[in-house]
């Protein structure tokens, strides 16, 4: 071989200036994007387990048993029975708790005349809780042959077929409501009245505002008059009530406290 031959030999085979240097930066670029690619797929990774939680979450929340209603639990009803007040509720069983309009639930219960309020809460995991307040009766009033019921705020508001409830007295006015004024006034004395007095009254009647009467037994009879000084009234009433049942007064047929700083007895 001529030295021009092994020349020519050794420029084909050597390595070019640089070379190592440049394999060097090329392992070094793509472990650089490897590492950035890495980040990304955990990012993608955290993302999708997120998605599937959520997905489950509302699974259960929404769609599935576990957390549906069982029971439709009722507290404070008495005149009513509890199928009733579920009934009216109409919170149907294997809804999801968390589908339940409990505002809307509220609102059906609240159209039993019995109702004086109502609250409707869930209880988890499987339960609707429907807390009524009823009304108190105070009253009886007959309409168009019935006798009903009537609160302490005026309202009729159930039937009765035998004798009303202890403590109920007959209330005699030409329109029993809660905007009548006969009505309220009437109610107004009946309520005011401790419950030693209450429990001799036998009845009130009043056709207007200004001209409440009570019975007593006994065939006794008060003159309350108007709405005005009521509490005041009703502690004069129980002191002459309880003056003659201890012999300081004179027993009278008639007892005038419409004005209750002149009272009159007859």
């Amino acid at each position: 071989m001529t030295t021009s031959d092994r020349a020519r030999s050794g420029r084909r085979g050597a390595v070019p200036s640089g070379g190592a240097t440049s394999v060097t930066s090329l392992r070094a670029r793509r472990r650089r994007s490897r590492r950035r690619t890495h980040p990304r797929r955990r990012q993608l990774a955290v993302l999708a387990v997120g998605v599937l939680l959520l997905g489950v979450l509302a699974w259960v929340f929404l769609a599935s048993p576990l957390l549906a209603v069982r029971t439709v639990r009722v507290d404070g009803a008495g005149a009513l029975s509890e199928g009733q007040v579920v009934a009216a509720a109409g919170v149907a069983e294997g809804t999801p708790l968390v589908r339940v309009d409990t505002d809307a639930a509220a609102g059906r219960v609240a159209q039993l005349p019995q109702v004086a309020s109502v609250e409707v809460t869930r209880g988890w995991p499987g339960t609707v809780v429907v807390t009524v307040v009823e009304r108190v009766p105070v009253a009886v009033v007959e309409q168009a042959g019935t006798r009903q019921l009537v609160d302490a705020g005026g309202v009729v508001f159930d039937t009765i077929t035998g004798e009303p409830p202890a403590g109920v007295v007959p209330l005699d006015v030409p329109d029993p409501g809660p905007d009548d004024v006969a009505t309220r006034a009437a109610l107004g004395a009946l309520t005011a009245l401790p419950d030693e007095v209450r429990d001799v009254v036998t009845g009130v009647t009043a056709s207007t505002g200004d001209d409440v009467t009570l019975s007593l037994t006994d065939d006794r009879t008060v003159r309350w008059g108007s709405a005005a000084r009521t509490d005041r009234k009703a502690e004069v009433l129980g002191a002459l009530l309880a003056q003659i049942e201890d012999g300081e007064l004179e027993p009278a047929d008639t007892l005038d406290v419409s004005t209750p700083d002149s009272v009159v007895l007859r």
